[in-house]
């Protein structure tokens, strides 16, 4: 059942400045919220600041709207018909990193908590001013631009792999290597700090927002995992080592020589 709330100022006050300064402005995102009078009026009143809206009101196709559309944000409500907000936010967070700003008239702390601790980036309490909405969804498309530079990289190499993550593939001594989302984003995670002992606690925090539920054993089963996609001797690993009471290392120099070109005949 929807959060029976509303705007608290008219979405359509906009001053001169503010238009001028939305026309510099282009994103897409999408909002998942049953209370079609609440969504249409964050969709108008975003729209005047070049964010198109795109809205879903159900919380079981949420996930489903996502992947079809790409947004860079997700404002997503809680009281959701089909699916509730905090197991859509785990299914976002199953799939991306894509910012949550997540919406609420329940007034317990407790729903604040838990919704940032699966993964939401922020909280925003119904009643609330569309201003204020505003500024929440620009910083948050901020931050995620500020990180696209390390999101967004190319490939990273190692020898004989090769992680090409905007593809998200994996190759490996020539040949693909079909690995889950979680497998892959850890395997990303731990290439960038490639030669670096990484404890669980900075694993973690580096998945943020990549599904992982954030407790040490779930980085140990995907270790594990990883090691034997990549035929690493369990009892032994040398590609993704165990540090002893420190954490985990992927060594930059076990993964074999890369090919090298054919010389020309």
């Amino acid at each position: 059942m929807s959060d029976n709330t509303i705007l608290t100022a008219s979405p359509r006050e906009i001053t001169p400045t503010e238009l001028a300064e939305s026309r510099a402005i282009t994103h897409r995102i999408l909002m998942v919220e049953d209370d079609a009078r609440v969504a249409a009026s964050v969709a108008s009143y975003l729209r005047d600041f070049g964010i198109c809206t795109s809205v879903c009101p159900r919380g079981d196709e949420a996930l489903p709207a996502f992947r079809a559309q790409q947004p860079e944000l997700v404002i997503l409500d809680l009281g959701l018909p089909g699916l509730d907000g905090m197991e859509v936010c785990r299914q976002l967070r199953g799939v991306s990193p894509v910012p949550v700003l997540m919406l609420s008239a329940r007034t317990d702390p407790f729903d604040q908590i838990l919704g940032l601790e699966i993964g939401a980036d922020d909280f925003l309490a119904k009643p609330f001013s569309p201003r204020l909405l505003l500024a929440r969804v620009r910083a948050l498309l901020r931050r995620t631009q500020s990180a696209a530079p390390m999101v967004e990289e190319d490939a990273l190499r190692l020898g004989a792999l090769e992680i090409r993550v905007r593809d998200r593939r994996v190759i490996w001594r020539n040949t693909p290597v079909a690995l889950r989302t979680k497998e892959f984003n850890l395997l990303v995670v731990l290439a960038r700090h490639a030669g670096t002992v990484m404890s669980r606690d900075e694993i973690l925090k580096a998945l943020r927002g990549f599904g992982f539920d954030g407790f040490d054993r779930t980085v140990d089963n995907y270790i594990h995992r990883l090691r034997r996609r990549f035929e690493d001797d369990l009892a032994h690993p040398e590609r993704i080592k165990t540090v002893w009471g420190e954490g985990y290392l992927l060594s930059p120099t076990a993964w074999g020589s890369p090919a090298l070109p054919r010389s020309p005949g």
